[in-house]
């Protein structure tokens, strides 16, 4: 059985994890709660030991919207299947939105609601402290700092609660604000082979610094929450063919081919789709293939 650690390592912080990890949005969405917690367990057998989640990923359908009957979150399902943690897990969360029976969804926008979201997955986690943490952001043009908003997640990691920081859907301005406050460890934007392309030059920036670049929607592209796309291009669709793989194992193995600061966070609740996922981390592309998808 081919493991993840086909795809190599990257250095996250002051922790080596594989490159190819899992990404938890859509485990709540599964609705066999059983297999949820197999495909979790599965992940980790298979080498995985970087996990992306949020305390906001919540069912029904597995959105970040708030529905009726009864929830689960990604969060407390990833402690009933991991829990206690591996050696050498990473648990990966991030802040920023945010979802409460009085608010429904909801942006932080002062310190002590970006604490209760620490609190929050601390508790759900079942931990005292989160590996990772990345502040996400909505970003509006013109007022879009995100020193101070940061600068409370750093003292929270002076707290002792928070071991190591990141941020999402941000720019390389927002990174530089943010290294002068703290050391980044990782960024995480939406990114694909046939999506946001001009990401690459913020890519090439963490790459230089030591920085890991997370992309979301690697399989899902412009269908984004709505799940792995079927609208694949002409290129993608041949070597597909010529590698008797399917479509979203090419993008996968585009994404980690890109660049080896690249950490790919495929999620599914799909025990097949799983191994497929893990499977494209050995899927070697020829610089003539790669080429061919840049251009795609």
């Amino acid at each position: 059985m081919t493991t993840e650690a086909a795809a190599g390592t990257w250095k996250l912080g002051d922790v080596t994890v594989n490159r190819m990890g899992f990404g938890a949005m859509r485990i709540t969405a599964n609705p066999d709660r059983s297999v949820a917690i197999q495909v979790l367990r599965r992940a980790v057998e298979l080498g995985v030991n970087h996990i992306d989640t949020a305390a906001f990923y919540v069912s029904p359908g597995g959105t970040l919207r708030v529905g009726e009957g009864e929830k689960r979150y990604a969060n407390e399902l990833i402690r009933e299947a991991l829990s206690p943690y591996p050696d050498g897990l990473v648990i990966t969360t991030k802040v920023g939105p945010g979802e409460n029976a009085e608010r429904g969804f909801y942006h932080a926008t002062t310190a002590a609601e970006l604490r209760e979201q620490v609190e929050t997955n601390l508790r759900q986690l079942g931990v005292d402290a989160l590996d990772v943490v990345n502040l996400r952001i909505m970003k509006k043009p013109g007022e879009d700092s995100l020193t101070e908003r940061f600068g409370w997640l750093a003292a929270l990691r002076d707290e002792g609660l928070i071991r190591q920081l990141g941020v999402s859907n941000v720019r390389i301005d927002h990174v530089e604000e943010a290294l002068a406050i703290a050391p980044v460890v990782c960024v995480q934007n939406s990114y694909a082979v046939d999506l946001r392309r001009d990401e690459d030059q913020l890519i090439a920036f963490c790459a230089e610094r030591g920085i890991a670049y997370v992309p979301f929607f690697a399989i899902a592209g412009s269908s984004r929450e709505g799940g792995a796309t079927t609208d694949h291009s002409t290129v993608v669709e041949k070597l597909a063919a010529t590698h008797n793989v399917t479509p979203q194992q090419v993008r996968l193995a585009w994404t980690l081919h890109h660049s080896p600061n690249i950490l790919a966070i495929p999620g599914t609740g799909n025990p097949s789709h799983l191994e497929d996922n893990i499977a494209a981390g050995a899927l070697q592309l020829s610089p003539e293939e790669l080429a061919s998808l840049d251009l795609n």
